[in-house]
């Protein structure tokens, strides 16, 4: 039996045991590689979410470093990802940089009491379509967030894109005249080369680093900036320091806290449904199995930390964790080098990064938006049920048209109600019918007298509160009141505090009429909840049979005592 109480066992602690030269050598490469691939990525996510590149690169280094030296998986690489594009920006726009970073403090507070409370389990009962919704929706919001610079529209001081879709299509379509040819060429050659680039060279240098290297290569030689206004990550946003930022704690505005927890919320729930989704596919391709709980601290920890460091929020990213596992990673320790090669970076080459084209930046988040959008699913729609498909749409545009914790909600909602539905439609009270079968030979009808005065229902499903009103309803078509009624419940294995309400009034208005009421082979959870409700102890345990045959015997008793005037 797995224990209730959280306790604080990193994965790399596990994997240290054993560890040899060879492990040490497969996660050197692989984290070398992954801290390569990183740069681009973390560049672009820190301009996509807050206009400031550096936020990126210091949110790879620290969370990064603590989600795998803390975290619950053996092979996952934590840091920015474009999951979070939509929702920070968001925030970064109503509320500033201060309080986005008010807000990851709270999610890395909110993730650590998740993990703590030991809820990393519940995150697998969201709906697939609610994800499959807001992933297609998060891609589409990356992809719209990248126009901008794919284009080269330039921003007058104090201006930002806005970050709602329709008014960034309305932004694009007012500033189509100021679209830069040069940049939009750029863009289109860097989006060619890293959707060309050869598979087989993908491991030793992937698409995105040569694009961005060729792109830097050619505005450097041919001055693409000074000359020709190709913008440049110097040009737009200064240069980026060597060093990394003093750990500082935010100032919190009071009045604006409270405004503030529901977006803290969505970037926790985000942040663990990503992490973890991370950890179920690194788990089937290295055939290991994680600690969700665990996992779930390490990323509390891991935005806390960000969030002090001048960082975004962070979580699991699965592209890295795929080119992680393909390099060879065994351990953690791969993903705390990929940090180190991150941290080098910005201590010995950062000067390097002014240079490097937007448009390019903005090609290698487009081929992340692609990859991440799942698209196939829009392919499925017609061979899933009819509502599965409303919360997938549903849940898509809302997240595009809106905002993620708007959608989500929403889709939760549609979600339940439909499992509320399908659960009652599930229930069913049924007659008593001597074709019926049973597992048990004394709970089935077959080859039984049933006695005059005595009716009998078998439930079937589970009786929760969306199903409690059909007995009432199968009841009152009883043409006379028996004096006693069987509920056969061997059939029933879950019941709610409903579904208990809807017995105990039913109970007490047949009593008024004269009717006893008699449960049978109620299963160990039913009975339980009854039991507990002070149900059994009410109406009487004799009244709760081990199965049909005692409930007949006991029916035909009763039979024999005089009956009672209502």
């Amino acid at each position: 039996m797995a224990s209730l109480k959280y306790s604080f066992r990193p994965k790399l602690l596990e994997t240290l045991k054993g560890y040899s030269r060879g492990d040490f050598l497969r996660d050197l490469s692989a984290g070398i590689t992954v801290g390569v691939v990183a740069l681009p990525l973390a560049l672009a996510f820190g301009i996509s979410s807050v206009a400031d590149p550096r936020a990126g690169l210091y949110t790879a280094v620290v969370a990064g470093f603590l989600i795998s030296l803390l975290g619950g998986t053996r092979v996952c690489v934590g840091g920015p990802t474009g999951a979070f594009i939509g929702i920070v920006y968001g925030v970064y726009t109503q509320y500033g940089m201060a309080n986005l970073t008010i807000c990851t403090l709270l999610a890395g507070i909110m993730l650590i009491g998740m993990g703590w409370a030991k809820l990393g389990g519940l995150i697998k009962y969201i709906p697939y379509p609610v994800t499959g919704g807001f992933t297609a929706g998060i891609a589409v919001i990356i992809l719209s967030s990248q126009f901008r610079d794919l284009l080269g529209i330039p921003l007058a001081e104090g201006q930002k894109v806005p970050p709602e879709f329709v008014h960034k299509l309305i932004f694009l379509g007012k500033n189509a005249g100021s679209i830069h040819g040069l940049s939009v060429l750029l863009a289109a050659v860097s989006m060619a080369l890293i959707f060309a680039w050869p598979a087989r060279w993908q491991r030793y240098v992937p698409g995105s680093i040569a694009a961005m290297v060729l792109g830097t290569v050619a505005v450097v030689a041919g001055g693409l900036d000074t000359r020709f206004g190709v913008m440049t990550v110097g040009s737009v946003f200064g240069e980026i320091p060597q060093s990394l930022p003093p750990l500082t704690l935010p100032q919190v505005d009071w009045m604006k806290l409270p405004e503030l927890f529901r977006p803290a919320f969505t970037i926790a729930m985000l942040a663990a449904i990503e992490s973890l989704l991370c950890a179920v596919v690194a788990d089937g391709m290295i055939d290991d199995r994680h600690d969700s709980n665990q996992e779930l601290v390490a990323q509390g920890i891991a935005n806390v930390g960000s969030a002090l460091m001048g960082g975004i929020p962070a979580t699991g990213a699965i592209a890295r964790t795929a080119t992680n596992v393909r390099n060879g990673a065994r351990t953690p320790v791969a993903g705390l080098i990929h940090a180190v090669v991150l941290l080098l970076i910005i201590l010995l080459a950062a000067p390097l990064a002014k240079d490097i084209p937007l448009a390019t930046l903005g090609a290698v988040l487009v081929n992340v938006s692609l990859r991440m959008g799942e698209w196939h699913n829009f392919r499925r729609l017609t061979k899933w049920p009819l509502g599965d498909a409303a919360v997938f749409l549903l849940t898509f545009a809302l997240t595009v048209l809106f905002d993620l914790t708007f959608a989500v909600e929403v889709g939760l909602l549609m979600a339940a109600a439909m499992f509320i539905h399908r659960i009652a439609s599930t229930t069913q009270l049924i007659a008593a019918d001597t074709r019926e079968t049973s597992d048990s030979a004394q709970n089935r009808v077959e080859g039984k007298v049933v006695p005059e005065g005595v009716v009998t229902f078998r439930m079937v499903g589970a009786f929760l509160f969306g199903a409690a009103d059909k007995l009432e309803t199968a009841l009152k078509r009883l043409k006379e009141r028996p004096r006693v009624l069987i509920l056969r419940m061997q059939d029933v294995l879950a019941i709610d505090a409903t579904g208990l309400n809807a017995l105990e009034e039913i109970e007490e208005k047949w009593r008024s009429y004269g009717t006893r009421l008699v449960v049978s082979g109620a299963h160990t959870q039913p009975l339980m909840a009854m039991s507990q409700a002070g149900l059994v102890e009410k109406w009487g345990a004799e009244n709760f049979c081990e199965n049909f045959d005692a409930a007949l015997e006991h029916a035909r008793a009763l039979l024999a005592k005089p009956a009672v005037n209502p």
